[in-house]
């Protein structure tokens, strides 16, 4: 057994492992024809902005068959209805179609975006002007919110809220006041202006000084017949009553010069035209001119201008770059810091004395009189004891120190030091 074993065969296995296919070149042609085909497609883009609207619908109309045949024969074949059997060769049939020829000229880039439109491109003078009549509408705006508000905060016009009609029109801002039912403007039959219509010009003039358009005064009256005997009719009525409220705002500070015309309508602009007999048809229109204070917005623009570019001009004449870091900033919403204050030189203040106590001093001992003829007696005493000692004059018994005569004690001692 142990031989058969030693016998037996050893088999030994060998896996070789293939290595990959080897790759194709499909993938170059894939992406081959997907850039052809971007390119095509922004070639495309490019082509329709540079042609313009009438070269786009000559193609569409080159392509597009004015006439479709539902048969292949006749004007539908390719002879389009032609025959050959005509004496001057090909004769057309009345039914054919036309051929359509279209000359198209050499593309422009960059032409077919403005020319399509329409519009030609404004010169900066014509834009300054649209500019400015934009502003001139704005101010017109604002005149009116401006005397809307302060009519309706005054208490005193309350009951001439239906008098005051504002609205814009082409010939410019107009202001009417209108009469009303028992309470007119003027006297009747007059030009004399009551107190409450007084008050209403008085506070459109404070609107109207502000504003650099000159103004237009019209006077109206209703339709009822009025003739005196000398002919003053509602023409003159109307002037007179126009050429008043002139006064009146002139009398309120608005410049002579500012009033461009004043005229009177009679009844022939109605504001009521089914009612002409109406008392509100009996009214004064102040219109503020469109286009008469353009000259003086150009001035004002042109000097915001010069003061935002001198404005300009000093930031950048600051540190390089600065006026670019404040737009980023306020396009982000950052706050630029506040600007320092210039420094002021620091002045001390000065402290108050502190207020001085009461100080007690004391003064030279100040000798209280002595009694007359005292002196005489010393010196008798000092004549009479020259030589012998001297004695002191005792106070008398029961007397205190303090009873005795003042300065007696420094006498007492100067008497004493004498003899020595």
């Amino acid at each position: 057994m142990a031989d058969d074993k030693s016998k037996q065969a050893i088999i030994i296995k060998k896996v070789v492992k293939g290595g990959h296919a080897s790759h194709g070149g499909a993938w170059k042609i894939a992406y081959a024809d997907f850039v052809t085909a971007m390119m095509a497609f922004f070639l495309l883009l490019w082509l329709l902005n540079s042609v313009t609207q009438e070269q786009l619908e000559g193609i569409s109309n080159y392509f597009a068959p004015v006439s479709v045949a539902g048969s292949t024969s006749g004007s539908g074949d390719i002879l389009s209805g032609a025959t050959i059997s005509s004496e001057k060769g090909v004769a057309k049939s009345s039914t054919s179609k036309d051929s359509v020829v279209v000359n198209l000229p050499p593309p422009k880039a960059g032409t077919g975006g403005e020319e399509a439109s329409g519009d030609k491109a404004l010169s900066e003078e014509e834009l300054e002007e649209e500019r400015v009549k934009k502003v001139e509408d704005e101010q017109f705006e604002e005149a009116q919110k401006e005397l809307e508000l302060k009519f309706h905060e005054m208490p005193q016009f309350s009951e001439l809220e239906e008098s005051l009609l504002i609205d814009n029109t082409p010939e410019g801002l107009r202001i009417q006041l209108l009469d009303k039912d028992g309470l007119p403007m003027f006297s009747s039959g007059g030009s004399e202006m009551l107190p409450h219509a007084r008050r209403l010009i008085q506070l459109v003039a404070k609107v109207i000084v502000k504003m650099p358009q000159q103004i237009s005064i019209s006077g109206h009256t209703d339709s009822k017949r009025f003739i005196t005997e000398t002919g003053y009719s509602n023409w003159e009525l109307s002037s007179d009553r126009a050429n008043a409220a002139r006064r009146e705002l002139v009398k309120t500070k608005i410049p002579y010069e500012k009033v461009s015309k004043v005229v009177g309508k009679a009844a022939t602009e109605p504001f009521l035209k089914d009612d002409p007999e109406s008392a509100r048809n009996r009214r004064l229109a102040i219109i503020m001119l469109r286009g008469t204070g353009l000259e003086e917005i150009k001035e004002a623009r042109k000097k915001a201008k010069a003061k935002k570019k001198k404005k300009k001009k000093k930031i950048e004449t600051g540190l390089p770059g600065l006026h670019d870091i404040k737009k980023r900033q306020a396009r982000e919403g950052v706050k630029t810091p506040a600007k320092p204050k210039p420094d002021v030189p620091h002045t001390p203040v000065k402290k108050s004395a502190k207020p001085k106590g009461l100080e007690l001093k004391i003064g030279p001992e100040i000798k209280a009189p002595s009694l007359p003829g005292l002196d005489v007696i010393r010196k008798k005493q000092l004549n009479q004891g020259k030589g012998q000692s001297l004695q002191l004059i005792p106070a008398p018994p029961g007397t205190s120190q303090s009873q005795q005569l003042p300065g007696l004690d420094a006498i007492r001692k100067r008497q004493l030091e004498k003899p020595k």
